[in-house]
């Protein structure tokens, strides 16, 4: 067995924990940092992520004439967390989120080298209970991709490297934190064997357990009734939950793990990285939303943009684990996206002029991409062929095209009637999306979905797609993790996902959006700051 020594061990090599690691070698402390990945792949899921971050009364928005406080921006966040009276400190650090996402987390990055798209977006306006009032979601200009690449290079470079050695393909599969020492056991997986690690200080940054589908379905939030028998996974399949049950078993706080943040529209990865890849569809807002039989969900149609968690909810309780969704290429073009850095090139390699040509003319590209490598996104010239490939799909004739035909041509009658006649929910929707200047650039104007030059008809088979873990182990505001008493335990510390991204839940029961990385970059600073200051 390998043995190692050092001052602070962070166990996790996503990045939360190349922040702590990175803020620790800024006050020449030594270090280990392990992760299970290979060298490549050291950033976790944030190298895959879109990198869209919720910041309050930043310079983007004000050049736009957003009026954000750090007061509106809780009140917000409390409005969706739907808190309990006894979560102290999930309520604590939204609070700290909103009042330090200027100095600690925009900032910051700002002195790494990072920046941010100009058009600030606004996501999460809320449903049937007040979300964004005003757009706060930033672009990381790179994508998560450039940030894991600069926060890196950051480390390697940094002029005390020397203190940090980085254990690649090292799995943590016993925790030790004692009143004698702190560290851990585990396997190298390179060549099998056992390594030790003894700190004095204990940093656990593994993410959350949605990476484990067995685990989400364990923890299905029970008022939704039984979770969906199919679930793709969105997570990085090492956020498995190991860590969370060694914490539990030192006598750490686990909480909230029945509140997630997964997304609606999911399809298998058609290059996946490991089994039962998904990838996340942001789903276009003027497609119908359809059920297995190709019927609109509702009464309430589903339109995303306003209530994540809703729309997962009401995909969940679907009678099979599938929907569709119905639009026409000149929709796809305009409104489709898939979230992550890997579909989004032009942003995650900083190519502004490719960017902005797709963003006014259409992601094409992006369509014909889905048409040749995905069997979930069909495409065809009319309704009896479009029927025809849906059933193909799902091996039952489910779809009855001529009562698609006939739904499909009540929506288009509405259109035709004109804006003052909009009689749909999801046609008012989509008018108030159009008033903001960076959506009205995203979302069609609505037109039939059937001619109008909008070219041959799509369909999309989705299913639920796990993220992350909003709930998890609990902290103070110095990351310290609590045991059940509310007492830290001496020299151990959460971070990031693992941490419910502070608190042990801090969005609540649902999310803003773009508070994970930004999330993790603020509990890993924090946790840094009270190591170094109290050695």
């Amino acid at each position: 067995m390998s043995s190692y020594q050092c001052h602070t061990l962070i166990i996790g090599g996503g990045v939360a924990g190349i922040v702590t690691a990175l803020e620790l070698l800024d006050r020449n402390q030594p270090i280990i940092l392990i992760d299970r990945d290979t060298p490549e792949r050291l950033g976790g899921l944030a190298r895959w992520a879109f990198g869209g971050m919720a910041l309050v009364n930043t310079p983007e928005q004000r050049r736009m004439k957003i009026a954000d406080s750090p007061e509106l921006a809780l009140s917000d966040w409390h409005s969706f967390a739907r808190f309990d009276k006894d979560d102290h400190w999930p309520k604590a650090w939204a609070r700290h989120y909103t009042e330090n996402s200027l100095e600690q987390i925009y900032h910051w990055l700002r002195t790494q080298g990072l920046k941010f798209f100009p058009a600030v977006n606004w996501v999460e306006r809320g449903l049937y209970v007040p979300g964004n009032s005003v757009p706060r979601y930033h672009v990381l200009w790179g994508t998560g991709w450039h940030l894991v690449e600069v926060l890196i290079a950051k480390l390697k470079n940094h002029p005390n490297a020397r203190q940090l050695r980085l254990l690649h393909r090292h799995r943590a599969s016993d925790l030790i934190c004692d009143a004698q020492q702190r560290g851990c056991e585990g396997i190298d997986e390179q060549d099998g064997s056992g390594f030790q690690v003894d700190a004095e200080q204990l940093v656990v940054a593994t993410g959350g357990i949605n990476g484990n589908i067995e685990r989400v379905k364990q923890n299905w939030h029970r008022p939704w009734g039984q979770p969906p028998s199919e679930i793709l996974n969105g997570a990085h399949p090492f956020a498995d939950g190991h860590v969370h049950d060694q914490i539990d078993q030192l006598g750490g706080r686990l909480t909230h793990l029945d509140n997630m943040w997964n997304y609606a529209a999911g399809i298998p990865h058609p290059k996946p990285h490991f089994p039962g890849h998904g990838l996340s569809l942001i789903p276009c807002k003027s497609a119908l939303w359809l059920n297995h039989r190709g019927e609109r969900i509702g009464p309430e149609p589903l339109v995303t943009g306003f209530d994540t968690n809703y729309l997962c909810q009401q995909v969940s309780q679907q009678q099979k684990p599938w929907t569709w969704q119905l639009c026409n290429w000149r929709i796809a073009a305009r409104e489709l996206a898939i979230s992550g850095s890997e579909h989004n090139i032009h942003i995650r390699d900083r190519k502004l002029v490719s960017f902005l040509k797709e963003t006014l003319l259409g992601n094409h590209r992006l369509v014909r991409q889905m048409q040749r490598e995905s069997d979930h996104f069909l495409v065809a010239e009319n309704i009896d062929e479009l029927a025809a490939q849906m059933n193909n799909l799902t091996d039952q004739p489910y779809i009855d095209a001529t009562r698609l035909d006939r739904m499909l041509e009540q929506y288009d009658q509405r259109i035709r009637r004109g804006k003052a006649l909009f009689n749909d929910d999801q046609l008012r929707r989509i008018e108030h999306a159009r008033k903001w200047r960076p959506d009205r650039i995203r979302t069609c104007q609505p037109k039939p979905i059937r001619g109008s030059g909008g070219g041959p008809l799509i369909a999309m088979k989705l299913r639920l797609v796990s993220r992350k873990s909003l709930g998890g182990i609990q902290t103070d505001l110095q990351s310290r993790v609590l045991d059940a008493s509310g007492q830290p335990i001496p020299g151990l510390f959460a971070v990031g996902e693992a941490a419910g991204f502070g608190g042990g839940g801090a969005s609540g029961f649902r999310s803003l959006e773009g508070t994970f990385l930004s999330g993790c970059i603020l509990t890993a600073r924090n946790a840094a700051q009270h190591i170094t200051l109290n050695p």
